[in-house]
Formats: structure tokens, sequence, C-alpha cells
């Protein structure tokens, strides 16, 4: 990417590495012509003509042994064959694989440098190694909150400190944006550390959004030359001998902004589904006499099988990865027609129509109708809809069909998170809590100032699903503005008692969307809709958590702005 020179760690092995500040190394020193220190901002970068140049000038040497010399001191052994494309360019045309350049090496050398274990470095006059017993109460937390934290956010993240090596990429990258920034808080003896490492984590994710501005691009650029500065500062520190702690990993931080400038963001070019891909043929690989027509095999096979499905149309009946015990993404339980949804259930022989196309209800559905408790609470949710008053909606409930359903799967938002009720249906033992979830609602801004203006903005809640309801009335209700037979689906939710934004650092978890709560307040009703997705939660004491919540982003960017929709006063 760029022209940067290497350096040798003094009287060490021949490994080179490239930190920006390198003017206390004795090879430095001594040449009066070796650059003191690199300008993260202008860096010396390769040009596409400069490396065709190159290529020809090792081409064209008069001998191998000049040809050697030259590749070794431009990086260049000739002409690439792939040069011929216009489409390409070099070296922009070829980024750094973010999954193996953060996943596989930055976190994990961060890790090896928290717990002292890397390359045989000390931590110098800094402050960044956590204790063995801190350090193991980390990964044991980590370890743990994988049963309250839903399957749809990814795999179990394994004890750091007893399975490291069995972590994958995408375990880090869970590690890092959730867990990390909740379990480290207040465990370096320096706060300066943690607050690097939220920078770090605040950097990357604005590197994997789906679409990046300009505007984020530089700050991305911007980000990651204060990030490596300071990285330098505590744990290089300037030190010939501490040069390990700047392999190329460091460095190529600060060409991820040009790479996303010039290919796309990140995720259009990284190594995931060519490794899942490679993923899926490990098991084809029958025999060690013969692999490559072992995989051959397989991968003929695939291709007809899945001709087969798509013709007859059997794609779930020769699905080789079904479970038939999973009905969190069945349609064949559920129903697909947004304009007449059947849901059937292998324990009811009766089929439902259902006519709110928002979610589909799946079992178990209890056999009973609500007690009188929940069918006043459930009037109350029906004022707040209809506008209608607490009698008339008393009484149409009378003559509903009322029925409380175990599950909910959401088919009209980006998550399409499949929730559990709290209250209804029996848990497996080894399951994964997937009862929390994030609502929002319209909250008047101004509601403690009766005298000033309505001014409603959207705000996130979080909270327990307790009861899943399904309302039918049967027939047209002038009372509730109701035309013809209309099915409702609401949500009662234990709202959780998030803790406010106190310091810097309470404002930096919120910006990655984790929030604190402490307990849980008064039982909401409100439309199913309002349910944005499942969150998931870290248990920090015996009545303090950590939300983690994915969808806090997308869904606030969908909301323009506060609604002034009555300016009238009180």
């Amino acid at each position: 990417m760029c022209k940067i020179t290497g350096l040798r760690v003094p009287n060490g092995p021949t490994t080179h590495y490239v930190p920006l500040e390198r003017s206390q190394h004795p090879l430095v020193k001594v040449d009066p012509n070796a650059i003191k220190s690199y300008n993260p901002e202008q860096l010396p970068l390769r040009t596409h003509s400069e490396m065709l140049q190159q290529g020809q000038e090792v081409e064209n040497a008069p001998s191998t042994a000049a040809a050697n010399r030259l590749a070794k001191q431009y990086g260049v052994k000739g002409v690439p064959l792939l040069s011929h494309l216009d489409s390409l360019s070099f070296p922009g045309s070829f980024p750094y694989d973010f999954m193996h350049l953060i996943w596989e090496n930055l976190i994990k050398n961060l890790v090896l440098l928290w717990t002292g274990e890397f390359k045989g470095l000390d931590e110098g006059s800094g402050e960044y190694v956590l204790g063995k017993a801190v350090w193991e109460a980390v990964a044991s937390l980590g370890a743990s909150a994988g049963d309250t934290i839903p399957s749809a956010y990814g795999s179990r993240i394994p004890n750091l400190s007893k399975d490291r090596p069995n972590v994958s990429a995408e375990m880090w990258g869970f590690w890092t944006q959730y867990l990390g920034p909740v379990l480290l808080h207040r465990r370096f003896r320096k706060e300066r550390y943690y607050r690097h490492f939220l920078e770090l984590v605040r950097l990357l994710n604005i590197c994997l959004k789906f679409e990046n501005t300009r505007a984020e691009i530089d700050e991305v650029r911007l980000g990651f030359v204060d990030w490596v500065q300071k990285y330098e500062k505590f744990y290089y520190q300037y030190k010939p001998d501490c040069l390990p702690t700047c392999p190329l990993t460091i460095h190529a931080l600060l060409h991820i902004a040009d790479s996303i400038k010039f290919c796309g963001p990140v995720w259009a070019y990284w190594a995931f589904p060519m490794e899942r891909f490679c993923g899926t043929l490990t098991p084809a690989i029958r025999s060690r006499r013969h692999p490559w027509a072992s995989l051959d095999r397989h991968i003929l096979e695939v291709a007809q099988l899945t001709q087969v499905k798509m013709v007859y149309n059997v794609v779930r009946d020769l699905d080789l990865d079904y479970d038939s015990d999973d009905e969190s993404d069945s349609t064949q339980d559920g129903f697909s027609d947004p304009a007449c949804c059947v849901l059937s259930f292998p324990l009811i022989s009766k089929l439902i129509i259902v006519q709110d196309p928002s979610c589909i209800l799946l079992p178990p559905r209890a056999p009973l109708r609500p007690t009188e408790t929940q069918v006043r609470a459930i009037a109350g949710a029906i004022v707040t809809r209809t506008g209608c008053t607490i009698t008339q909606a008393n009484i149409a409930l009378r003559h509903a069909l009322i029925e409380e359903y175990g599950r909910v799967k959401r088919i009209d938002s980006e998550a399409g998170d499949t929730m559990r009720s709290s209250n209804l249906g029996i848990r497996p033992e080894d399951s994964r809590d997937n009862t929390y979830i994030s609502y929002y609602a319209i909250i008047d801004l101004n509601a403690r100032n009766k005298k000033a203006p309505f001014k409603y903005a959207k705000e996130v809640f979080y909270g327990q699903l307790n009861h899943i309801y399904r309302i039918t009335f049967p027939t047209a209700l002038p009372t509730l503005n109701i035309s013809a037979a209309t099915t409702m689906i609401f949500a009662a939710i234990r709202t959780c008692n998030v803790e406010p934004v106190k310091n810097k650092i309470d404002k930096t978890l919120s910006c990655l969307n984790i929030r604190m709560y402490s307990g849980h307040r008064e039982l909401d009703i409100i439309d199913m809709k309002n349910i944005v997705g499942l969150v998931g939660r870290i248990p920090l004491t015996s009545n303090r958590w950590a939300i983690i919540d994915r969808n806090a982003v997308l869904e606030l960017a969908e909301w323009e702005g506060d609604i002034n929709a009555d300016q009238s006063n009180r």
C-alpha cells in the first residue's frame, strides 16, 4: 500500500516491523537520511504506474542477481498478469482482508498484550497487563453470558482464558463489539487503555456498516491516525526492543479508509464467504487418497440436488440441514400470504386465520382465555390505539376472541427475530434467552411541562416479553373505529429500568448500542409492530445488567426527527 520501510529489533531476528515513530532506533540514529518519523496523514503511497514501472525494471534487469536485488528493494517481482485488466488498479484493487486483519490478528494481539503473553514482552513503563485473576473473571463472565444472549446474535463465546484456540473470527468479532466493552470496564489500572479500546470499537462499527458516506470515511481515516499514534505511545513506547508491538497489522489500519473509498465497504471483499464455503467442503473430503476427486463429486452432487429442489419445489423436503424440531423459521406452521395468513400448528387441528402481516404467531398457545386483570390491561392498549374510552374497550373485549401465544416471529422488519414469551411454554435446559427485546414508542418531550406545546419524539425502550396476545373482533365496532372484522396483536412487556447516561464512558457505550439497567418497571402493553427485535444481556451484578442491541442504529435511522403534531398549549 505504501513505501514505508521496516525495521528489525536490534540484535534480533530478521522480522521487520513498521512503526511510525522510529527516531530512537540505532540504525535511524546513525543514518542522516533515514526518516525519523512518518506522518500518518501523508504516507508515501504507492501508485499503479510506479508499481508497473518497477516490475518492468525487475524483468529487464541484466542478471538474476540484479533482478533479485530490485525485487527485494521494490517488493515487486515483475509485471503482474492481472495488470492487463483495465478494471484493476494496483494496489487499490487488492485491499487488506478485514476479517483476518482485525479479528484474526489485531484483536488477538491486543488480548495477548493485556494478558502479558505477547512475544515475551513485558509492559515496560505501561500499565496495561491485566492480573491473571482479572482476566479469568472477564473470560468466565463472557462465557456465561451465552445463556442470556439469543442464538440469533451468534455462537456462544467459549472461555477465552481456557479455550482460546477454538475461538473463530466471528466469535472474536462479537466479543470485540459487545462483550469486550462491557467486561473490560474498570479492569485496567489506567482508564486510558479502556478508552483506547472503546475508540477502536467505535471505528470498527463504522467500518462494518452496510454503506459508508464520505464523511464517515474521513472519520475512519482520522480516527485510525489518532488510534495508531496512541497505540504506539501506550504499547510500543518508542523503544526499539518493543518493535514487535508494531507489526504490519497495526500499520494497515491507516489504509482502511482508502480501501473503503476505492473498493467499498469492508463486507464487499472480506474473506467470510470463502471461509464459510471452505468450511462446507471440509466434511466432503472422505478419501485421503483421492481428496480432489472427493471434493469434485461433492460439489457436483450439491449442484444436482439444488436443481432438483428448485425444479420440483421440494426445498424444505430435501434440505439436509433442516431440523424438524426447530420451528423458529418455519413458514409451514405460519403464514406467508399477507392477504390471507393461515397458521397451522401441529398440536392444534383447527386452522387460525390471521390478517395482520407483521408477524407469525408460533406455538405453544394457551388453552384458556387470559385473566380479567390481563384483559383490563389490554383494554388500556386498545384505548391508546383507537382513541375510544376505557368503557368502550372493555365492552368490546367481552365479545372478542382473546388468545395468548408463546412465540412470535417478526416478518416485516430487518431483524426477523423469533421472540419467546417468558410466561408461556417450557424452555429447554440448555436454551438461550430470547425473551428480551427492544421496542420503540412515541413520547412527549414536554410531558413534565403542561404549558408547553406537544413535542413528540421516537425513543427506544428495552424489556422482557411476558405475553403475546391476539385479539379478534368478529364484527365491525363503530365505537373502536373498526369497520369490519379485525385482528390485533399486542405484546405485554416488563420494561427495563435503564440507567441514565452520567459520564463520557456511559455516552460512549450508548453510542456502541450498550446500555445498563437495574431491575424492571411496570408492565407495558404495546402494538406488536412497535417491537424492533431481540437484545442480549450481560450479567454484571445480582441486579444489574448490560443490554447489547444490534438493532438500535438501523431502527433509529428510519426516524426523521421530532414530530410537532400539535403546537397548541395543553
